[in-house]
């Protein structure tokens, strides 16, 4: 029965999906669904609209912070499931309905077996996609007015076996940072590419050079991928040479040690690229951060215990996972971790058209942060 009303839930949060900073609905939704389940106390608009419940069974104990993101991603979803988006280009296709419900649940299992000590602390985190979620929460000093412990989250990992915790100590997911860069030439007549300044050399020449600094072996310790996601050179004017141009790329990293060195090369082989064309001006923007996350050796081994005491299979990885996931800061601010759930193996993949979060996981996550808890507060 349980299961049938937090299938509904998730159910009802896909229908309904918000884009990073747009989730007043899905908070509301949340709001109204963690009253049943009696929380010591809610704080509202946390980093924008993001929710913190607090559970507090005594003020002897840790205080224990378990994080799920609330935000869906710029996809549209065919109406062939019966709980299809209603919001037109906008779907739940990295599974947040999913770990919405997931923390939801662990609040039902809060209410109705409540710890015997401390204090857990459920936080609705908006704007995971696009890297500003946890920075703003943690901004608004919200969490400071909590002696934070350890702090946890999950991330549903499709291609592995269903319910299958995934983890590892130190880097879990890489550091992942994007750029603009925008070069400001001036046009000219295509007969006379000279009298111009042309950004082309300047485009091809860092193209060229990101492609060589690549180390794809994400086993190796100087793994670096940085991928072109856009190149934009001139107009469709066949009269003119072009003098304007627009290189977007993604970097990520293991760490973020790595990743800062990485994007200062960066720099400096721009600016070095432009100086080679005398006039050609610069400039560059970093966009959506993601701190790598590492975790904890303790927290890693809590995650492991409880793993084993609800007889779900644990794996652990050899290497961290190559996409950025925002509670990387966390994970740098309190001793915690994030681990993985596997989806299926059949499942469609993350941030594609026909993804769709399995709800059996449900209680399989929600059964992991309750027992995280538990053995927390032994």
């Amino acid at each position: 029965m349980q299961e049938n009303i937090f299938n509904h839930i998730r159910r009802e949060l896909h229908q309904h999906p918000e884009l990073s900073g747009h989730e007043k609905k899905t908070a509301r939704f949340v709001e109204e669904q963690l009253q049943a389940f009696t929380p010591t106390k809610i704080i509202r608009h946390v980093g924008g609209n993001g929710l913190l419940a607090e559970y507090l069974f005594s003020k002897d104990g840790p205080t224990l912070l378990f994080r799920a993101d609330m935000d869906a991603v710029a996809v549209q979803e065919a109406d062939t499931l019966p709980h299809h988006s209603l919001n037109p280009g906008v779907a739940h296709k990295c599974g947040h309905d999913g770990h919405t419900t997931i923390l939801l649940r662990f609040a039902q299992m809060l209410h109705d077996r409540p710890l015997k000590a401390g204090r857990v602390l459920l936080l609705f985190q908006p704007a995971e996609e696009n890297g500003s979620g946890s920075k703003a929460v943690l901004d608004t000093k919200v969490l400071d007015y909590y002696k934070i412990d350890q702090a946890f989250a999950l991330h549903n990992i499709p291609g592995f076996k269903s319910s299958t915790v995934l983890c590892k100590e130190d880097s879990f997911t890489c550091a992942v940072i994007s750029v603009s860069i925008t070069l400001s030439g001036k046009t000219s007549h295509a007969a006379e590419p000279q009298k111009g300044i042309s950004p082309i050399p300047t485009t091809l020449h860092v193209i060229e050079e990101l492609q060589r600094w690549n180390n794809t072996d994400i086993q190796s310790d100087d793994y670096f991928l940085a991928t072109i996601v856009e190149i934009h050179v001139g107009e469709e004017a066949y009269g003119v040479s072009a003098g304007n141009g627009v290189i977007r790329a993604t970097l990520r990293a293991k760490t973020d040690r790595q990743l800062h060195e990485h994007a200062q090369r960066l720099k400096s082989l721009i600016a070095s690229a432009c100086e080679k064309t005398p006039g050609l001006q610069h400039e560059i923007e970093w966009l959506e951060p993601f701190s790598a996350n590492e975790n904890d050796e303790q927290a890693v081994t809590m995650i492991r215990n409880a793993a084993i005491r609800n007889h779900f299979e644990y794996i652990k990885l050899e290497t961290p996972f190559s996409w950025g996931e925002d509670f990387g800061l966390f994970t740098q601010r309190y001793k915690g971790a994030i681990f993985g759930l596997g989806a299926g193996e059949n499942c469609a993949p993350l941030h594609s058209p026909q993804y769709d979060f399995p709800d059996e996981l449900i209680e399989t996550g929600a059964t992991m942060f309750y027992s995280i808890a538990e053995e927390g507060n032994q």
